[in-house]
């Protein structure tokens, strides 16, 4: 019901999301900036978990198609298809099995699009935010940035993540 009154009053300009950091609103409190740090962290995790999974089903996927090109092609065989064991050929598996491994890959191509998005939104934040790693290097900021950029690194508006 909210969302009908914003979507007529602001359908040109959405107002920003409060985690996200809406430049010339409010600035946010350090555990805003730090929620919404961990949030992204968070996200960004989520995505490389994934990766790695449907990464390791495609092995999977490889060995069998592997193993199945070197038996006979009206040879039984089993496949799990939603739950149900069912029987088949290798004949009329093979091509499913291949089929899928593509997609597997398609899919793992948009993750790894989307995980270097998060990283660079991620890396964003910080720098927008000023944010410090506990046991990152101090001496490693400095040498990216102007003097002045260094100076603002050291005064205290920054914020420490753990």
């Amino acid at each position: 019901m909210a969302e009908g009154s914003k979507s007529k009053s602001g359908a040109a300009a959405p107002p920003p999301p409060p985690a996200g950091g809406g430049g010339a609103a409010k600035p946010l409190t350090p555990e805003q900036v730090v929620a919404g740090f961990n949030r992204l962290r968070q996200e960004q995790r989520g995505l490389a978990s994934k990766a790695a999974e449907l990464e390791m089903e495609l092995n999977e996927h490889k060995l069998v198609i592997e193993t199945l090109r070197e038996v006979d092609p009206a040879r039984r065989c089993y496949r799990m298809v939603g739950g149900v064991l069912v029987e088949r050929t290798v004949k009329e598996v093979l091509p499913a099995l291949e089929n899928n491994k593509e997609q597997i890959n398609k899919i793992i191509e948009t993750l790894s699009q989307q995980l270097q998005t998060k990283g660079r939104e991620l890396n964003e934040f910080r720098e927008k935010h000023n944010i410090r790693l506990m046991g990152e290097d101090d001496q490693k900021a400095p040498s990216k940035e102007s003097p002045e950029g260094a100076a603002a690194k050291s005064s205290s508006t920054g914020v420490l993540v753990s």
